[in-house]
Order: structure tokens, then sequence, then C-alpha cells
């Protein structure tokens, strides 16, 4: 089973969007079984909360659910458990280094590294915007999931 770990900030609006966009995905190509998906926060800010309100709403339009999907802070443990750390800017791979006491590893990532968009994603509780979070993630998630069926062929 391959694991995707999508991580932001507070684990309030990019991390879990894309954990629900994926998780999207992931059942439109049947590949449930194959790939398990959670998100974290760096901070613990909003550990146990829902989503914000934004980023249900876009998840809603979309028709994309959102069940089960509570806060929660990034552990040292998940370098170990997840094959892929994502995530959403500089910030979030600096401060997912610092936990787990790594100056670099090979699972982490940025997401948009993936795509030819700019390199962060916005943070829409800052900036508003949870379209343009919702398109920057859409793409970067099509991009990971081609990347992970290339690498499980």
């Amino acid at each position: 089973m391959v694991k995707v770990l999508f991580v932001c900030l507070g684990n309030i609006c990019r991390s879990p969007m894309a954990e629900a966009i994926f998780r999207d995905m992931v059942e439109k190509y049947c590949l449930g079984g194959e790939i398990l998906i959670d998100s974290a926060g760096t901070s613990s800010w909003h550990v146990g909360a829902r989503p914000h309100k934004g980023t249900l709403r876009k998840l809603d339009e979309y028709r994309i659910s959102s069940e089960g999907m509570f806060g929660r802070q990034f552990i040292k443990k998940d370098i170990e458990e997840f094959d892929y750390i994502i995530g959403m800017d500089e910030m979030n791979i600096r401060d997912i280094y610092d936990i787990c006491g790594k100056p670099k590893h090979p699972k982490v990532m940025r997401l948009l590294d993936l795509t030819d968009k700019k390199a962060d994603v916005p943070d829409p509780y800052y900036t508003g915007d949870f379209q343009e979070t919702y398109d920057l993630l859409l793409d970067g998630c099509q991009r990971l999931l081609e990347k992970i069926k290339s690498e499980m062929e």
C-alpha cells in the first residue's frame, strides 16, 4: 500500500483540500485499496477541527467528500509511516524537516514541484482565494497520481 500525507500549516485549508481531492481521484481510478491518504498541519492550532468553511464550500461545490476529516499535527513518526510527504509551500517543507530532525529526505516534496505552476500553494486562510487553491491542488494532485501510478507499474 502506498501512503500519502499532505501537509500545510494548520491542516484546515490546503492539506485537507488536497487530501479530499486526491482521495476523490484515487477512488475514480479504483485505487482506493492501494493508496492511503491523510493530511496534517505543522502547527497544533487546529487539532481536532473540521476543515475551514471555505475549504468545505469549495469541496461541496465540486461534490468532493470531506467526511471524517479532522485536523491533526504532523509528527516525527510520519516520516517513517508515509511514502510521500507533500508540503504545500517552502515553509511547510522547512517545518517538516525541523520536526523530523532531518535536513532533507527523499519522501518529502512540495506539491507544485510536480507541475509547471508557481512553486507554493498560497494559503487561502490569508488570501481568501479558495478557487485558486483548488485549481492548483487539482493540477498537483493529478501529477502526483500520475507519478504514483507509474511507480506502481
